[in-house]
């Protein structure tokens, strides 16, 4: 009998390193503060977590600008430390994910730091992206920068670099071979020292059109763009597959790929490649039956061809927190929360993996009010203040006591966000007394999903959904889910668990767990 991978039905919890849990006071979280919560996790019932960066990095992009892959910032420990927590998350029974970000580097990176130094030309220079720009000084392409502006930096030179993010962050050359394999090498790296697999950033954007063509009307990620999705992307990822499997223990890699397209999403899964990738348009979905179908049977139908498995994302480090968005359409108060409850519930009966972002086993909402100058997001600073970006859903974690930043570190220590007064009520230690807690509830829902049956199958059928409802059988389990306000019918079947208290019929913004008798 075949075994199924660790990784196909896990659940994965994304800690955003630096606002976890602080241990040295400092404001940052790191990894001493996740290896101190990890009995949390443990009992939360997750499978794995997967580690934002914590490398060596001027954190202008929050880490994803790193300037040593090799080694761990200061602000976050060390590579002991790093090596401590793993072997702990491995003694709880937990696998450990960490991030890389082959893209870009920050401009501190010794590579970076040479080209600057080198002239046009050089081999330091061709490790990353450097172009000539028109006699009118305009730069060499259209493409903009994600975080707003330009892609391009000019030099005193008269050369410009590309960066698809901040001008701190210049994007690399995966042409040149000596960038293949450093990030091999870098992979080696880390696996030696025990992690479990690699969620990849920006995995679809490595290389950039060759004849550097206007991106013109087109979206940054459809199929034919210059900078997304290149073909010559998948022989990076057979290549960092044979690395992965060489090593012992089902080693993994996840890659964040953006996509509307399934052939597109379907070539990154092919058995040489990628075990999984990101499916986002859940996180972006309205509270709705028929948007969630939509989603859910794009999703399954799209992975389908590569015998791969699906995965659902309600909330990550990059978008609004999904108990802030689903309290649009507006309902009475609490209608947020109440439909994150039955979301995770929706989520957690399909088929494939689930990662969760730390903070939504709480409740936690998006910090919308945050004084502008404690922003720190790239988006915000380059968008002029005109755009929020992300610190909203980044505000470091309420743990204990009744005055903020409730132990996110040691006495007196001021957090790199600051944390709402109105989360006193929100800690995990608040939480863990209140048996109708969204925390308790999470716990329940994990422990649930463990005792669901083995062989549930890897697809699902759609049934009848009286209403604004929405239902699916999964073998013997069958999940139903009310998006309206008006109570619906409930099929028939034992009950497992509900989101909210259930009677003969299902209120609204509610879901149920149901077995075959």
């Amino acid at each position: 009998m075949t075994r199924t991978p660790w990784w196909r039905n896990a659940v994965v919890y994304e800690v955003y390193v630096r606002s976890f849990a602080d241990a040295d006071g400092d404001g940052d979280g790191d990894l001493r503060g996740v290896r101190s919560r990890l009995g949390y996790l443990r009992d939360l019932g997750i499978d794995a977590l997967w580690l934002t960066p914590f490398y060596r990095s001027p954190l202008a992009d929050g880490g994803y600008d790193v300037a040593d892959y090799r080694d761990v910032d200061p602000r976050f420990g060390s590579l002991e430390d790093f090596d401590a927590l793993v072997a702990d998350a491995h003694e709880h029974g937990l696998r450990v994910i960490i991030d890389i970000v082959p893209n870009h580097t920050s401009d501190r990176h010794p590579w970076f730091r040479e080209a600057l130094a080198s002239p046009p030309g050089s081999p330091a220079r061709d490790r990353y992206v450097f172009r000539a720009g028109p006699p009118d000084g305009s730069p060499p392409t259209d493409w903009p920068s994600a975080f707003g502006g330009p892609a391009w930096t000019r030099l005193p030179d008269g050369e410009w670099y590309l960066h698809l993010y901040a001008s701190e962050q210049p994007d690399l050359n995966w042409h040149n071979p000596e960038v293949r394999a450093e990030f091999e090498d870098i992979l080696r790296f880390w696996l030696d020292r025990g992690a479990d697999g690699f969620r990849i950033d920006v995995a679809a954007g490595l290389f950039k059109d060759p004849e550097f063509a206007d991106l013109g009307d087109r979206g940054r990620h459809e199929p034919g763009s210059p900078i997304y999705g290149r073909p010559e992307v998948h022989q990076v990822y057979r290549d960092w597959r044979r690395v992965l499997d060489s090593y012992d223990g089902e080693r993994m890699a996840i890659g964040e790929v953006w996509t509307d397209d399934p052939d597109t999403l379907v070539r990154y899964l092919r058995a040489d490649e990628l075990h999984q990738v990101f499916q986002f348009h859940l996180q972006l979905a309205p509270w709705s039956a028929a948007d969630f179908r939509r989603v859910v049977t794009g999703a399954i139908d799209a992975v389908a061809p590569t015998g791969a498995a699906p995965t659902w994302v309600l909330s990550s480090h990059d978008v609004i927190r999904h108990a802030t968005r689903y309290e649009q359409p507006a309902g009475p108060p609490g209608t947020g929360l109440a439909r994150a409850r039955a979301a995770l519930l929706f989520v957690l009966a399909l088929p494939g993996s689930t990662y969760l972002y730390q903070g939504e086993e709480l409740g936690l909402p998006e910090v919308l009010d945050m004084p502008a100058d404690a922003r720190r997001d790239p988006i915000w600073i380059r968008s002029g203040g005109t755009v929020l970006g992300r610190d909203g859903c980044r505000v470091p974690l309420p743990w204990a006591g009744k005055a903020a930043p409730f132990g996110f570190g040691p006495d007196g220590s001021r957090p790199w966000l600051p944390v709402p007064d109105a989360w006193r009520d929100l800690t995990a230690e608040a939480q863990s007394a209140e048996p109708d807690s969204m925390l308790a509830f999470y716990r329940r829902a994990l422990r649930k999903r463990r005792a669901l049956p083995s062989d549930l199958p890897d697809s699902i059928v759609w049934a009848e959904s009286p209403g604004e409802s929405l239902a699916f059988r999964r073998g013997p389990l069958t999940c139903v889910v009310n998006f309206g306000s008006e109570p619906v019918k409930l099929p028939s079947g034992q009950r497992l668990l509900s989101s909210a208290p259930v009677g003969d019929l299902l209120p609204g913004n509610t879901a149920v767990w149901l077995l075959d008798r």
